[in-house]
């Protein structure tokens, strides 16, 4: 692009001599161009191109990249790996944006903003001398020009996930706090709900398939009964009968009224949930460009914070 810049500088010097009327024509052995009728055309000898008249102009260059001006509207630019740059005339603004979710904008005498696929954003004000870096969790760095850089954690208790069970993350209804059930998460309280319903279920049913003793039974009837209340009327009876089931029946028996009582009451992960991690058994597809997970019949995406990677139930991508 910049063999051309200056192969036009060179045309335009030319053109200007002859008057605008005329048509002209160079070539050697960087490129060629020709003009007239108040329009232009280039090529480079690499297969890089470039035309322009009437107010606006365009360029490609050998490797995919392109650019086009119009006069009065603004300049846009893309490259060969799908980033692309806009400027409207007059706005004071230009944003950049790649294909993965990323974008920048600079907005001038004011700052730059920008975020990436994970919802972690960065910003600098104009003249202030420092930028700040935020993520969805409560995380956050500031770099002081000249002194430094601070990091603040979100502070607040985690729970990891005990054996054959997964509990959902639940992120913070205000900075430094952590609800003590779904009903503190604010907007993800039906989410958070739904898939602590799920999470019940599942160890409703892992403690009836063990019971084999008196005190196992006693266990799996009140589990079953904590299950069927999380769950609507119909599954909270069935839960109570696999409850009720597991006073009398044998080992075999309390088994597949474990199962039963886990299925009816287990809605299975909850759509928009987060979860500190993943079942056994997943793949991990990329689709457009993305990283995902496929668990089953369940779709992953991972997100990087503060408190490590987590995943959120995602629709299929």
């Amino acid at each position: 692009m910049h063999t051309i810049s200056i192969l036009l500088g060179s045309l335009l010097v030319t053109a200007l001599t002859f008057g605008p009327a005329e048509a002209w024509s160079h070539s050697g052995k960087y490129g060629s161009a020709s003009g007239g009728g108040g329009s232009w055309s280039a090529s480079g000898y690499r297969g890089g191109s470039a035309s322009g008249g009437e107010g606006s102009r365009s360029a490609e260059g050998a490797y995919g990249g392109s650019t086009s001006h119009t006069r009065g509207e603004g300049t846009t630019a893309t490259n060969r790996y799908g980033d692309t740059a806009t400027h409207a005339t007059g706005s004071g603004q230009t944003t950049v944006t790649n294909p993965y979710g990323g974008s920048a904008t600079h907005t001038q005498g004011e700052g730059t903003t920008a975020t990436n696929q994970y919802g972690d954003t960065a910003y600098h004000a104009t003249g202030s001398g420092q930028t700040t870096v935020t993520n969805p969790y409560g995380g956050s760095a500031t770099h002081y020009e000249g002194y430094g850089t601070t990091a603040y954690h979100a502070s607040g208790a985690y729970y990891p996930p005990p054996p054959a069970a997964y509990y959902p993350y639940h992120p913070p209804t205000t900075v430094n706090y952590y609800g003590s059930s779904c009903s503190n998460c604010g907007g993800w309280s039906t989410a958070g709900a739904a898939a602590a319903g799920a999470m019940v279920g599942m160890a409703a049913g892992a403690a009836i398939a063990s019971s084999n003793t008196a005190a196992a039974t006693s266990s799996a009837y009140n589990a079953g009964v904590a299950a069927g209340t999380t769950s609507t009327a119909a599954a909270t009876s069935t839960a109570y009968s696999a409850g009720v089931a597991t006073g009398s029946a044998n080992t075999a028996a309390v088994y597949n009224a474990g199962v039963a009582a886990g299925s009816a009451a287990s809605p299975g992960y909850a759509m928009g949930g987060i979860y500190p991690t993943l079942p056994a058994g997943c793949i991990s597809p990329k689709v457009q460009g993305g990283t995902y997970y496929l668990c089953g019949n369940t779709w992953f995406q991972p997100s990087y914070g503060a408190n490590g990677v987590s995943y959120r139930v995602v629709t299929t991508p």
